[in-house]
């Protein structure tokens, strides 16, 4: 069960890194670069927590304690 959720949190942080990488290259982050020198905040906090819930799902899904029978 817990191998399942892993599996689900690394594939919610990979959709969220691309989401967030194609936000940052945007025409608004592409303005809010111009003004601020970074991309838009909604794009880095979808980057951040898209590599957060990677992490985490690939620790749940190779690491810890397996199911024992």
């Amino acid at each position: 069960m817990n191998r399942a959720i892993g599996w689900a949190f690394a594939a919610g942080g990979i959709v969220l890194l691309i989401f967030g990488i194609q936000g940052a290259n945007s025409f608004s982050s592409n303005v809010s670069k111009t003004f601020t020198g970074s991309p838009t905040n909604q794009s880095i906090w979808m980057i951040v927590l898209g590599a957060i819930l990677l992490i985490v799902g690939l620790a749940m899904s190779f690491g810890g304690r397996g199911t024992r029978t």
